[in-house]
């Protein structure tokens, strides 16, 4: 009997970095970075969030904010461990660098970089949470009724996310950062189709991903709305505190949707999908191959992708087939319908997945898949 489609998750996860990709699965991560001389560096390390032994946060909709704080602080750690390879290297310490870690003992980065969270989210709160209620409150002489007024918060607030994606993608630097964050897509997206982990597999699979953080953040506005649709209190200073001290909620419900979301392929969830996954064609780009074989660096080092497709498909990988076809004419999955795009692999997946072998070992792999 075919497996369930909502137990094809891989569970691993990731983001792009500068000249790079970083993987995690469970507890472990892998950076991959692609140094100015050519060569991938790849780094190993264990990562324990601060819901790690807490049994309280990793409660449903309670887990959802500890994880958001720890992929922030990942994320960061993991940045700053990429832009490292493109430091000047005649640059000094500056000094503040240099007080921090005189009165710090030597951990004068970490702190610099919690400084540094702390401000992003700081930011990241007035531009997306507080400067659409101000601008939508000066409408108040025109729109009287409070309900309409919290939708067009709503609107305004999606409309700012929007603007702020499409103009950093214009950014020459960001650019190359969403081209490999569409190939650590590519990678996740091909395990999750059940292929090989080959460039030429990877170049043919979509960008787009239904736990992509971009998702998420449009999640996070979409809830937004309606639970301040909700908030009746006539003074501005509790509304304006209302709303920040909803955060923690907003955020804990958006991973929980995020999270159904790569779990299932019910209509009512490729719905609800749809607008975070096309934002996603803004926040990633087409990557070369060189980037894809950083990706799947990465991908390597932390998960046995072998195992994997052999447990949820049903066949193993021989190492004939990982050898790579001409790319130059293949076209990625993207002309797809864009839920289609990330869904898991249905009948014919597994005979694709062995595209690289002879009909005969493509055969027992299509009927490993419906075991």
């Amino acid at each position: 009997m075919r497996k369930s489609k909502c137990n094809r998750s891989s569970g691993i996860g990731g983001q792009a970095v500068l000249e790079g990709v970083m993987m995690k699965n469970k507890d472990d991560y892998a950076v991959a970075i692609r140094k100015p001389n050519g060569e991938i560096e790849v780094e190993v390390d264990v990562f324990r969030g601060s819901a790690h032994g807490n049994k309280i946060a990793q409660l449903p909709f309670i887990r959802g904010v500890f994880n958001f704080i720890d992929s922030l602080r990942l994320g960061m750690k993991t940045l700053n461990y990429s832009a490292s390879f493109y430091e000047d290297e005649d640059a000094k310490e500056s000094k503040l660098d240099q007080t921090l870690d005189k009165i710090s003992g030597g951990r004068g980065e970490s702190i610099l970089m919690g400084i540094t969270t702390v401000i992003s989210i700081i930011l990241a709160v007035g531009i997306f949470i507080l400067l659409p209620y101000f601008i939508s409150s000066l409408l108040e002489e025109y729109i009287r009724n409070a309900s309409l007024l919290a939708i067009v918060e709503g609107v305004i607030r999606i409309l700012i996310f929007f603007a702020y994606v499409v103009g950093i993608s214009m950014m020459k630097d960001i650019h190359r950062l969403y081209q490999y964050h569409g190939a650590e897509h590519k990678c996740i997206n091909c395990i999750e189709k059940g292929r090989p982990l080959t460039v030429h597999n990877v170049m043919r699979s979509s960008r787009i991903h239904k736990r992509c953080g971009t998702s998420f953040m449009f999640f996070v506005m979409f809830v937004s709305i309606i639970l301040f649709f909700f908030i009746r209190v006539d003074n501005t200073a509790l509304k304006v505190l209302l709303r920040i001290a909803l955060i923690p909620v907003i955020a804990g419900i958006s991973y929980e949707i995020i999270r159904l979301a790569g779990r299932s392929d019910n209509i009512l969830v490729r719905i609800v999908s749809a607008p975070g996954m096309f934002l996603q064609r803004l926040t990633t780009k087409e990557p070369d191959e060189d980037m894809v074989e950083v990706a799947m660096k990465s991908v390597e080092a932390v998960f046995d992708w072998k195992a994997y497709l052999n447990e949820t498909f049903g066949y193993e990988v021989d190492d004939s087939w990982l050898v790579d076809e001409p790319t130059e004419d293949v076209k990625e999955e993207e002309t797809e319908d864009v839920v289609e795009a990330d869904a898991d692999a249905d009948d014919d997946t597994a005979e694709k997945a062995a595209a690289d072998v002879d009909d005969d070992t493509a055969e027992k792999a299509s009927e490993g898949a419906e075991a």
